[in-house]
């Protein structure tokens, strides 16, 4: 009887391409095609939060990469999130992984109280045996949909604006780039897992440094000054993305996010992307999830949040 060899040791950046062609692998089992950009891992793994000799691992079986994990902590005290990816079949490197992340997840939170937690999202039909989770007392926490729209040139047109309405892109003014951070904290403060940020660590959480600021808007009313953001980016090979669409709450349900959405349809549209996408909390209580339905968005896949209480003990 053969045992295999199982190796841990951290990541290091000559390895992002051997970690994107794993996360494709799991992209190709969970959802049907790879969708991992080498450009996403490569900023995970220079994330300045990050220091790769104590958050990352990778696992190796008999030589062959099967399971990569991280873990980081921007979000505030008491709170470390991580990525977990693995092959199936691979049960005891996922083990060594969780085992590995949690010890480094507490070291991280030492000194938040009882309210520290460690957070990862996986696939509502994950290559992580769930069973493994539930045994160390993760819960799921909440649902999110990664939802995508096909785009047409033909179909669609630059919208008319509401009254008024008046967008401007962060192309060229270093200020409304701090007026974009300041409308996505004011309009995402009160979403599920939302973290505020200063301006500097925001840019680092997005990648917002190597982000085309000509593909972030800022809308305004007359007499009501910025009242929405609209955040996307161009740089994933799959499709183009919507990372952030926040209205004012006191300005919701007048037809400024259906807006800004068209806005984006077309406007990917004429730069020749034929999907865009963007993830949504189902429990959302803005009502985004029924505005991206009615505008013919529909499911690609979803995620679960999974936490584990960090108590100190393990």
């Amino acid at each position: 009887m053969t045992t295999e060899t199982l190796t841990v040791r951290p990541a290091g950046p000559g390895d992002a391409r051997d970690i994107c062609a794993l996360l494709n692998a799991v992209d190709v089992i969970e959802i049907g095609r790879p969708e991992t950009d080498l450009g996403t891992v490569e900023a995970d793994l220079n994330h300045p939060c990050v220091d790769l000799a104590t958050d990352s691992w990778l696992a190796f079986q008999d030589g062959r990469l099967v399971a990569y994990a991280l873990v980081w902590a921007d979000s505030g005290p008491g709170r470390v999130d991580g990525d977990h990816y693995v092959l199936p079949g691979h049960g005891r490197a996922a083990l060594a992984l969780l085992h590995r992340m949690e010890d480094r997840a507490r070291h991280m939170a030492c000194g938040a109280g009882p309210g520290a937690r460690l957070r990862i999202q996986l696939n509502v039909r994950p290559t992580l045996d769930l069973v493994l989770l539930t045994g160390r007392g993760y819960r799921s926490v909440r649902r999110y949909q990664v939802m995508t729209r096909r785009l047409s040139p033909a179909a669609d047109l630059p919208p008319v604006p509401p009254g008024g309405l008046a967008l401007r892109d962060c192309a060229a003014d270093g200020a409304d780039r701090r007026r974009a951070h300041a409308l996505v904290e004011e309009t995402f403060a009160a979403h599920f897992g939302h973290a505020h940020r200063p301006y500097e660590s925001w840019l680092d959480h997005i990648d917002g440094r190597s982000l085309d600021w000509s593909l972030v808007w800022i809308a305004s009313l007359p007499g009501k000054g910025d009242v929405a953001v609209l955040v996307t980016r161009d740089d994933r090979t799959s499709m183009g993305w919507i990372s952030h669409l926040g209205v004012r709450e006191d300005l919701r349900g007048h037809g400024l996010g259906s807006h800004l959405l068209r806005h984006a349809f077309a406007g990917y549209a004429a730069r020749g992307r034929d999907t865009l996408g963007l993830g949504v909390d189902t429990l959302n209580e803005s009502g985004a999830l029924a505005l991206y339905e009615a505008h013919g968005m529909a499911l690609h896949y979803a995620v679960d949040t999974w936490e584990l209480a960090l108590h100190p003990q393990g």
